[in-house]
């Protein structure tokens, strides 16, 4: 099975998808001026301003949100299976495509706003679904419809089978085996109950649970990791300068490490980051159309901080974490007990408690997010009506995500997001000129001058 889906995967996953995932992001990067270096400080500050316009939740809460479903699995197994498959060089190039990323994910975030629309319930709907049918126009209309179902259907199976549900179940249930030697069967189906009692209360219950785990959660693992880093701070310039060369070259066989290639290096810090932060994977903005706003640039710019917060800042913490430490080259570690055993080196026992309780807490928070973007998928596909159906199939995978191999959970997870990506990929460049001309129009409107920087 596994020798299956990795034949997929690398399809999946080849260079054209990564030149597009890549590729997107600059094209934007330039056409947008730099927008994400620039305009960072006026999307921070945006984040705590006063909402003004409708919507079903806030802008803090609608990030809150989003970065619920990508402050993850990702930012902590996915980071250290990315180093120890690629070595120290797939950080480098989880730093890339999140500074790239950051352009695409405020493009998503700006259409999401201009485009989204309401249910039949009145709760409001959008994302990629909709801004490909509503925003591709003229000639290349024809293919718009096709697009969207291509992707809902995508975003549905990633709930379902990949970022949703069996890696975030089988990464809780493996750290809780390891550190207190809980039964993964019990504890999948101890998850699945609090999940089910969240989600059923839809986006305003998950919103509510994600602005107050999130920001406390992301708190006790930036401290964490600091405080490991700031330990071993005099392997700080060594591992920097192994990050950057092994970016470039093949990355020797050290320790438990089988050495690995540049292709490797790129493709798997790529993948991984895409699978942290989300940026071109079009679920961002299914959360950020719900915000209370009228104006798709400031949505777009508070979009783009997921990314800064997500990868720039919590997954290179993780990464000099697993990498200052030695721990990426032991042999027999993998996942989560790779960063497990970081956290260890430094606080011995306590620390593999505060890893244990950030990942459960991550992986639970991103589930919840997941949970709603597969639902907003469901109702573009079948209408509201599908809406009760999913969420009882979506619990029920929760309950069975424990069963899985590592490996196996990893591949599927990979395929499905580069499906969802790829339409979504599409879109933005098709959309860019709308994208381009919205910024400019509202730079200009704001400090009275065009916007070319």
């Amino acid at each position: 099975m596994l020798d299956f889906f990795t034949k997929i995967d690398d399809v999946v996953w080849g260079p054209p998808l990564l030149v597009l995932l890549v590729g997107t992001g600059i094209y934007l990067t330039v056409r947008l001026g730099l927008l994400q270096v620039l305009r960072l400080p006026k999307a921070f500050k945006l984040i705590f301003a006063e909402d003004q316009g409708e919507g079903d939740i806030s802008s803090f809460a609608a990030l809150a949100t989003a970065l619920a479903a990508t402050v993850g699995t990702g930012n902590i197994v996915g980071v250290a299976t990315a180093i120890g498959t690629g070595g120290p060089g797939a950080l480098f190039w989880m730093w890339m495509a999140a500074f790239f990323g950051m352009a695409t994910k405020y493009a998503e975030g700006l259409l999401a706003i201009k485009y989204r629309t309401q249910d039949d319930n009145g709760q409001v709907s959008g994302g990629p679904m909709y801004y490909i049918t509503n925003g591709i126009t003229g000639r290349l209309k024809v293919i718009a419809k096709p697009l969207a179902y291509f992707f809902a259907l995508a975003g549905i199976l990633v709930a379902l089978l990949g970022i949703g549900t069996f890696s975030q179940v089988n990464s809780i249930t493996g750290s809780l085996q390891n550190t207190f030697a809980w039964s993964p069967k019990v504890v999948s189906v101890v998850i699945a109950i609090l999940v089910a009692i969240i989600v059923f209360g839809g986006i305003q219950s998950i919103s509510k649970v994600s602005e107050k785990v999130v920001p406390f959660m992301a708190a006790l693992y930036i401290l964490a990791t600091v405080a490991i880093i700031a330990i071993n701070f005099h392997n700080l310039i060594p591992t920097l300068a192994a990050v950057f060369k092994s970016a470039f070259t093949p990355t020797a066989a050290v320790g438990g490490f089988t050495g690995a290639t540049v292709m490797q290096a790129i493709r798997l810090g790529v993948a991984r980051g895409v699978f942290s932060n989300e940026s071109g994977l079009g679920s961002a903005p299914i959360a950020a159309a719900a915000a209370k706003t009228e104006e798709p640039v400031e949505q777009g710019l508070i979009s783009m901080t997921g990314t800064f917060i997500d990868t720039i800042i919590i997954c290179t913490l993780t990464g000099l974490s697993i990498l200052i430490t030695g721990q990426w080259s032991v042999k027999d570690l993998e996942g989560a007990a790779v960063t497990q055993s970081a956290f260890a080196s430094v606080f011995g026992h306590i620390g593999s408690l505060v890893l244990t309780l950030s990942l459960a807490l991550f992986a639970f928070t991103t589930i919840l997010g997941w949970s709603y973007y597969g639902e907003r998928c469901v109702e573009f596909v079948f209408g509201t009506k599908g809406i009760t159906i999913y969420r009882c199939i979506f619990v029920l995978m929760v309950a069975l995500g424990g069963y899985l191999q590592l490996q196996v959970i990893w591949k599927i997870a990979d395929i499905v997001n580069g499906l969802m990506a790829l339409p979504n990929l599409i879109a933005l460049l098709v959309l860019s000129p709308i994208i381009i001309e919205e910024t400019r129009a509202y730079f200009k409107r704001k400090a009275g001058k065009s916007f070319d920087s």
